[in-house]
């Protein structure tokens, strides 16, 4: 919701006349199973593009990084607003917590893919726990014994006022963020006017996010994957020089795929795909297959 106000203050300044209609998704009602045993497709947007379908709705607001990397056909992402951090966070009522091995027992909260991988590549000694619903809901949970700490993404930790309870911030050249992550995606379906096009571009589109966003889309597209994968991206801007980080890390973290390409800003779809096909090469492909065989049989 802080994200659809932060979308309508901004079309409200521009003086166009907004409605909020919020929705649940499927992934905000389930909340006792793993995004990656949901599936990954469509959790946080196949009820708001029936919504755009039909004409209800002009447009949805959404975490970029909950984005699939392929829309359904007639959809797509019109506008990405400024981005914010895109660090992975600690968040922890023990202010005292380190990730440092000490032979303590350390448990962190998260059901993300990615975050358990990388965990488990530089933090070994640190045990994960399943963690869903809204940043208070993981909070109480948290209190109430689950665990020591929450990973999370900076930016909702930020816009919430919650950042005095952060105890670690992973560097992004060792937890590389997931595509999208501190950006806001509008999307958008082929019905909508030219007009309402142009003006919500007009209000919303950070330029620079949106090249940054196509690179890190356009290397998830080559892998076909979404939130149920243990992939990586983080495109930075060098006046018109584009950088690309990206990679996949397995289940276990024992095996770390990543590199990184530049080129011209202009051309950062282009630079995601040929980023996307080296990873495949460099032995992503096997990964990928033992990901998905691994979670077929967890879900079996």
């Amino acid at each position: 919701m802080w994200q659809t106000y932060y979308v309508e203050e901004k079309l409200k300044a521009a003086g166009i006349e907004t409605k909020i209609i919020t929705m649940e998704t499927k992934g905000d009602k389930i909340l006792n199973t793993s995004i990656a045993k949901i599936g990954s497709k469509g959790v946080f947007t196949e009820e708001l593009e029936e919504k755009l379908a039909d004409g209800t709705l002009d447009i949805a607001v959404h975490s970029a990084k909950d984005m699939p990397s392929l829309l359904p056909e007639g959809f797509e992402l019109i506008a990405f607003t400024d981005r914010e951090k895109a660090n992975d966070v600690v968040l922890s009522h023990k202010p005292a917590l380190s990730l440092v091995d000490t032979g303590k027992k350390i448990v962190l909260g998260t059901s993300s893919v990615r975050r358990r991988a990388l965990l488990a590549l530089h933090y070994p000694h640190v045990e994960t726990v399943d963690i869903r619903g809204n940043l208070q809901t993981r909070i109480k949970k948290m209190k109430e014994g689950l665990c020591d700490g929450i990973m999370l993404a900076y930016a909702g930790v930020h816009r919430m006022e919650l950042g005095k309870m952060i105890v670690h911030t992973f560097p992004e050249e060792q937890f590389v963020p997931p595509v999208g992550q501190g950006c806001v995606a509008i999307e958008a379906y082929a019905g909508l006017s030219q007009e309402k096009r142009d003006l919500v571009r007009a209000c919303l589109n950070n330029t620079e996010s949106e090249a940054r966003l196509l690179a890190e889309r356009g290397f998830l597209r080559k892998l076909e994957g979404g939130c149920s994968i243990p992939a990586f991206a983080l495109a930075t801007l060098n006046g018109n020089e584009l950088t690309l980080t990206a990679g996949l890390v397995s289940l276990d973290g024992k095996k770390n795929i990543r590199a990184t390409l530049c080129g011209p800003k202009a051309e950062a779809a282009r630079i995601g795909k040929e980023l996307g096909t080296k990873i495949l090469a460099d032995g992503g492909k096997e990964v990928l297959a033992e990901i998905r065989r691994q979670q077929a049989a967890d879900l079996a």
